[in-house]
């Protein structure tokens, strides 16, 4: 079938054949979301691992108050896996609906409440998980990467020699220096077992594009999940932002971003390296940079037409098929 951009351009994607691959998406927040939104058109199933270390807003509140794993980033998870229907788009919404009040309810997201009470029903939070994207009608499936609430602590260097460690999530994300090692807390949680069994039963995983050291990295840093992205059979795509994020990764260059992955995860092996060539100062730098990692670069333009640092889903969807199916045009 053929789907269309909002500027017109046509996309081709395949509708899913028997299911579409089996994927399994790491990340969390917008950069997941635009992921899911692409891999929904192509594949019904689709695996969702999800951090759970977020420390702020409605998401920190349950989590300190309830003693909880955040619940956030999941709902963005679920609301981005809906379909592009009345129900799905409505439901959708809902998740996201924040409340605006002058009590406790002020910008707690409705779909932050609903997890949590699924949660405290049910006593078992993939369960829960499962039943959100039952009621959604949710194309796919949203898992935590690790069974316990983490902490994200960041060593920084900062332009005038000085060095601090950032704890917290929330600050990792807009610390203003260069984050020089990514730990965890505890060091060593554990891996939530349907997360690791969706990565070794998967056929593509994907990481990223989001925020690079908060959202994609911490990945890395669960033993159990890493040990499975390692030994899995899937071949791994890694896709990068649009451009550099004000904050945790100010100033570092598309390579950067790579080299950073392997400097987390030395024993990783990575296929496919997806950026959009609007974004690309150096594709050859890029491409050396890829190829240290065991892949191939693949440049696509998968930019929002109206030039924001957004993917456009069903851009990202073609290019995704494209990789998938071995059918993407060589780089360079």
């Amino acid at each position: 079938m053929t789907l269309s951009t909002d500027d017109g351009t046509a996309a081709r994607v395949r509708a899913p054949h028997l299911g579409g691959p089996s994927v399994v998406a790491l990340g969390g927040g917008h950069g997941l979301s635009a992921s899911l939104s692409a891999l929904r058109l192509i594949s019904e199933r689709i695996s969702a691992v999800v951090t759970v270390a977020d420390d702020g807003g409605s998401s920190g509140r349950l989590r300190d108050e309830l003693d909880v794993l955040p619940p956030g980033d999941l709902r963005m998870a679920l609301a981005a896996l809906c379909d592009d229907s009345e129900w799905g788009r409505t439901w959708s919404d809902l998740l996201q609906h924040r409340f605006t009040s002058s009590g406790d309810l002020d910008g707690h997201a409705m779909g932050n409440l609903l997890i949590v009470s699924l949660w405290e029903r049910l006593g078992d939070t993939v369960q829960g998980l499962d039943w959100v994207g039952r009621l959604l009608g949710a194309r796919g499936r949203v898992l935590p990467m690790a069974s316990v609430p983490l902490v994200v602590e960041a060593d920084v260097a900062h332009d005038d020699g000085g060095r601090e460690t950032v704890v917290g999530q929330s600050r990792v994300a807009v610390t203003d220096g260069r984050i020089e090692q990514l730990r965890l807390v505890p060091a060593d949680p554990p891996a939530c077992p349907e997360a690791v069994r969706a990565v070794l039963d998967a056929d593509w995983v994907v990481m990223g594009p989001g925020s690079w050291y908060s959202s994609v990295l911490v990945h890395l840093l669960v033993p159990g999940l890493a040990a499975a992205l390692e030994a899995t059979p899937a071949r791994r795509c890694v896709t990068l932002n649009l451009s550099a994020e004000r904050g945790e990764t100010h100033g570092l260059t598309h390579a950067e971003h790579l080299e950073a992955l392997g400097k987390h995860a030395p024993g990783l092996r990575v296929d496919v390296v997806l950026a959009d060539p609007s974004g690309v100062d150096d594709p050859e730098v890029l491409a050396e940079a890829a190829a240290a990692l065991g892949a191939r670069l693949v440049l696509r333009p998968v930019r929002h037409r109206d030039g924001s640092a957004r993917h456009d889903p069903l851009l990202l969807a073609a290019a995704f098929r494209d990789v998938f199916e071995g059918t993407s045009e060589q780089p360079l």
